[in-house]
């Protein structure tokens, strides 16, 4: 018989078992119900009705006396003697009909009688004169004679009543002990089965476990007994044999692995880049002979080692660990450059992670499986941009000098002093002015950028207030707001802490915002300056907001890039592409954060972060 049969049975007599005990205890409990029932209403009646009757005589043996022995002549007695009459007969009648004990009918026969006589004595109609001689020899004994049959009567239903209660005090006792022999014999029989059920289930299960636990540590020799015809016995049977098979496909694919993995350790090694792998426990399971040389630790001490362990020793690895830990968003969007000395100069290598995600086939679901770190040597590519950046800063500066000059010789030129103009010549002049400024502001943003990329950007820390920098930005830019009609929704309190901040980079930023604000807002609409503390309450937050037409998600982070531009569907509008590149310059270097909040059709909301000056530079 198999597991599920067995199991099945067992339940199925716990089950009959159940109901059989309840069938009895309901049986019982219904029988003991009906007795009671029967002896309420025969039994206990009958006493009822001799209690009333006993009651009828009561009331009547006064009327009695006081009629025969010398009452007052002038009372009536017929009205009461006849209702004491009535009510012994009524009760007499119903006793008649509630017959239920052997010699009952007897008493109640000779009650019939008796009463019949009692009853003609005592008619008001009868030549019987009321003397005492007539009560003492014919009223009394007839009313004492009617009070012995009616105790008889009682005594005789009590008899019944106690009879009745002793045996159902038998039934109900026997009935207890059934209902206990039924259910210790059900909780036996369901203790057995608790007991036996669960250890022949769980033993076959304690041997594939073990057997499971020799297969995971690669010994596939420890196979389970097959024994009995059950469920557990087919299992056993087709663990064996994917135990055979494991150990065939072992053996038979061994040496094709250990081929594989040679020929991944040769790619690996032959790679000029430096390559880690670091598994979801943190621990260094490759590297190859690049990042060995970078680390200046030979590979024996970095394989099979936690990797945090190593890095306690090494600061190249700690900070590689460092940028291991940040959100994967933040690797992707900055990767960073490391400068390392080798060989007397600086070369500069690339970290890139990319975290390695496998799926798991029994979870049906991809997980975590490690890390890849790269070091990419760009050393030629940083020496190309340095060239660049050296060549934008010479040219930039070649630039400004005639610039300058160009831009003085037409304010020359507008003069109306220097010689008359007509009205195509000024149109002219302006267009070039126009131009011109175009090119100094262009020039200016290129020796920023220059002076960004080569460190030398002085800044000048003072406590400011950031009421006072929105609103001299908030004038600065009034003139620009005139050809849209557009408006400035300024919500900064005054109250808001001073903050630490170079006044003259951070007005550069916030007008900076505020033109692209303008340049992408609709016709008469309100842009939005809001600044309030910081959640953490280190910082002071200032936001601006405009009702244009919003940032696609995949460009929000490349506009702060150098020379990026945003299509739109009139293709390219605005500038060089380098102004938020260098706010976010300018915010960072002051320990502040610059980011975009945008939605496409629901405008963009531009924010950055200045930290709180403190106690001492305010005061």
């Amino acid at each position: 018989m198999n597991l599920k049969n067995k199991i099945t049975l067992g339940f199925l007599a716990v089950l009959a078992m159940l109901i059989g005990v309840s069938a009895y205890a309901l049986y019982s409990v219904k029988r003991l119900e009906r007795s009671s029932s029967m002896v309420l209403q025969d039994n206990f009646y009958s006493v009822q009705l001799g209690q009333r009757m006993f009651a009828a005589l009561d009331d009547l043996a006064p009327l009695e006396q006081q009629r025969y022995l010398g009452g007052t002549a002038s009372i009536n007695y017929a009205p009461a003697l006849q209702n004491g009459l009535q009510r012994f007969r009524q009760n007499l009648t119903r006793e008649a009909g509630n017959i239920t004990e052997v010699g009952e009918r007897q008493i109640v026969d000779s009650l019939t009688r008796a009463f019949a006589d009692y009853q003609l004595l005592l008619d008001p109609q009868s030549s019987n004169a009321p003397t005492p001689a007539f009560y003492l020899e014919q009223i009394l004994p007839r009313h004492q004679l009617l009070r012995a049959q009616t105790a008889r009567m009682v005594q005789l239903n009590m008899q019944a009543l106690m009879r009745k209660n002793v045996v159902a005090q038998q039934t109900a006792t026997k009935a207890n002990r059934y209902t206990v022999a039924l259910l210790t014999f059900s909780v036996l029989f369901t203790m057995m089965f608790i007991f036996s059920v669960p250890e022949a289930t769980v033993a076959p299960l304690r041997q594939l476990t073990a057997s499971l636990a020799n297969a995971a540590r690669h010994d596939f020799t420890a196979s389970i007994p097959e024994e009995g015809n059950d469920e557990f016995t087919q299992v056993a049977r087709s663990f064996n044999q994917m135990l055979l098979q494991l150990r065939d496909y072992r053996t038979s694919t061994l040496a094709e692995l250990i081929t594989e993995r040679n020929r991944v350790v040769s790619i690996v090694n032959s790679l000029d880049e430096g390559l880690l792998l670091i598994d979801q426990n943190r621990r260094v399971i490759v590297a190859n002979p690049v990042v060995s040389n970078l680390l200046g630790l030979p590979l024996g001490q970095l394989e099979n080692r936690a990797a945090d362990e190593v890095a306690q020793e090494n600061d190249l690895l700690r900070e590689m660990l460092r940028h291991l830990d940040l959100p994967a968003n933040r690797r992707e969007a900055d990767p960073p450059l490391l400068t390392l000395a080798q060989g007397g100069e600086e070369l500069y290598y690339r970290l890139i992670v990319h975290d390695v995600v496998s799926y798991n086939e029994a979870l049906e679901k991809k997980a975590f499986v490690g890390s890849i770190l790269l070091l990419r040597n760009v050393s030629d590519f940083k020496k190309l941009d340095q060239a660049k950046s050296n060549f934008l800063a010479t040219v930039s500066h070649e630039l400004k000098t005639p610039l300058s000059s160009i831009n003085f010789s037409l304010m020359l030129l507008q003069d109306q002093r220097v010689g008359p103009i007509n009205e195509a010549q000024q149109k002219l002049l302006a267009t070039l002015n126009r131009e011109n400024q175009r090119l100094l502001k262009l020039v200016g943003e290129l020796i920023d950028v220059s002076r960004l990329e080569s460190g030398n950007i002085q800044l000048n820390f003072q406590p400011s207030r950031i009421h006072d920098i929105v609103q001299f930005a908030a004038d600065t830019i009034q003139l620009q707001l005139q050809p849209k009609q557009l408006t400035l929704d300024i919500q900064v309190p005054e109250t808001l802490p001073a903050v630490r901040a170079d006044i003259e980079k951070t007005t550069w930023v916030l007008l900076n915002l505020l033109a692209n604000a303008i340049r992408y807002s609709p016709e008469q609409e309100a842009i939005r300056i809001r600044a309030d503390l910081a959640p953490d309450g280190q910082q002071v937050q200032v936001r601006v907001q405009d009702r244009g037409p919003g940032i696609a998600p995949q460009y929000q982070e490349k506009i702060f890039q150098r020379f990026v531009q945003i299509p739109d569907k009139n293709g390219y509008k605005g500038g060089s592409g380098l102004g938020l590149s260098i706010a976010r310059e300018f915010i960072t270097s002051q320990g502040g954060q610059l980011w975009v909040e945008s939605e496409l059709g629901t405008g963009s909301t531009f924010g950055f972060t200045l930290a709180l000056a403190s106690q001492n530079e305010v005061a």
